[in-house]
């Protein structure tokens, strides 16, 4: 079901500080992109196979700002690439594990993404994601 883990999304409250931290901290930025499903931003950084994800929201009532609001800055959530989102949602709901999302959605990076309920993947967050080519 897994194929490795795609990124480590971290919630910020200020991209261009995040941007500058992790440049500083030698990783080259890949770039940035809007999601306004999720009324965030994003800036993603390669590190080897992974990436890290900045998300910084961009209304008040995103669920970034929201996760902000409430644990302040740091890690939101853990995605894993996957093959096949459909048929991966379908195994974890068939293992009893709470969905938040029950059908794929439009996410970062040229994928689809849908999360697990933190209550039932003992206290983290989880994505599951499914890149797809560029055109």
């Amino acid at each position: 079901m897994i194929k490795h883990i795609s990124h480590i999304g971290i919630a910020v409250k200020d991209l261009s500080a995040g941007i500058t931290f992790y440049e500083n901290l030698g990783l080259k930025l890949e770039g940035t992109e809007e999601v306004p499903s999720q009324k965030v931003k994003v800036a993603f950084f390669p590190c080897g196979d992974t990436r890290i994800e900045l998300l910084c929201p961009t209304s008040d009532d995103s669920p970034i700002a929201k996760f902000i609001e409430k644990k302040g800055e740091g890690i939101q959530h853990i995605a894993f690439a996957v093959d096949d989102l459909p048929l991966a949602l379908k195994e974890a709901n068939e293992l009893g594990i709470n969905l938040i999302d029950k059908e794929p959605r439009p996410g970062a990076h040229h994928s689809d993404i849908a999360f697990l309920h933190p209550k039932s993947s003992l206290g983290v967050l989880i994505e599951f994601c499914q890149e797809h080519k560029e055109d």
